[in-house]
């Protein structure tokens, strides 16, 4: 009953109002790349685990100069979801973006059933991925201008890597839908977050107060974290709206550039005419802090 409950929960965290669409699997894992010419990797290995993949879209005319990469990381409550998640915005991104490669990552997840890959297994995978993706930067002629982006869990490895991780400066800005930001009050939000973060984060906040703290992006906010846009909608009953409006409080108290939107009316997951409009907005504010 427990094990049930629990996996309700994180399927509703699954960001999966997606829908896939037919891709030409690569022959060569390490094609002879034309820069002037599209490319897909798909199911490129940046590490040893089937889970450590991830889809490079790479655009025609691209150089090192001047082509953006935007990372997308996938929901599904740290225990479930996938890279192909993406592929809905990936048409909506490209209407509003110019010159920009794009990267869909897939990492390990939580084991409900075994306790295998307990947090912080997740994020050592997007330290990882984004690691990977800085290696092949020449390789696939695309600048070192990375912007990391997500929904729910997805969002909230987004903000964690972006503010904790990101000490080489490779990450210029972050995109979040209706993230995590705070797993000590999200934690005691419901019986389902308690059951989910017993298990993920191996006890209470009590129990485990320092997997707690390194695992909540908001204790990472410094005056010098990256330009941050985030979107919660006003009725989400499995992220409250408060883990964004404590991050909002972050950004304004270390006057760190934010985009923040509070969309009312909807929950967790937005319509399809509302992500089009708030990646555009999100695109715009993106364009005035990056060069």
């Amino acid at each position: 009953m427990v094990r049930s409950s629990v996996l309700r929960f994180a399927g509703s965290l699954f960001f999966g109002i997606f829908i896939l669409f037919s891709c030409v699997e690569k022959d060569d894992p390490q094609p002879d790349l034309n820069p002037e010419v599209a490319a897909e990797l798909l199911n490129t290995a940046y590490g040893t685990n089937a889970r450590q993949v991830m889809d490079v879209f790479l655009p025609a005319n691209r150089s090192t100069g001047s082509t953006k990469v935007f990372v997308w990381i996938h929901g599904g409550g740290w225990v479930d979801g996938t890279k192909d998640e993406f592929v809905q915005f990936k048409p909506w991104l490209e209407a509003v973006q110019d010159d920009y490669a794009y990267i869909a990552l897939n990492y390990r997840l939580f084991n409900i059933s075994t306790g295998a890959n307990k947090f912080p297994s997740q994020e050592e995978d997007i330290k990882n991925a984004i690691a990977y993706i800085q290696s092949q930067l020449s390789t696939w002629d695309v600048s070192d201008e990375i912007i990391l982006a997500g929904g729910s869990a997805g969002g909230h490895l987004a903000l964690l890597h972006s503010y904790k991780n990101n000490q080489n400066g490779l990450v210029k800005a972050v995109v979040a839908f209706f993230p995590p930001t705070e797993l000590v009050s999200f934690y005691g939000f419901s019986l389902f977050t308690q059951l989910l973060f017993d298990n993920l984060l191996g006890g209470n906040p009590t129990a485990k107060p320092v997997i707690y703290a390194d695992s909540s992006p908001l204790g990472f906010v410094t005056a010098n974290s990256v330009p941050t846009v985030f979107f919660h909608g006003n009725i989400d009953t499995v992220v409250p709206i408060s883990q964004s409006e404590i991050l909002e409080d972050a950004l304004v108290a270390k006057n760190v550039p934010h985009l923040v939107e509070y969309i009312q009316g909807q929950g967790h997951g937005f319509t399809p005419a509302t992500n089009q409009d708030l990646i555009g907005k999100a695109q715009v504010f993106l364009d005035g802090v990056l060069e």
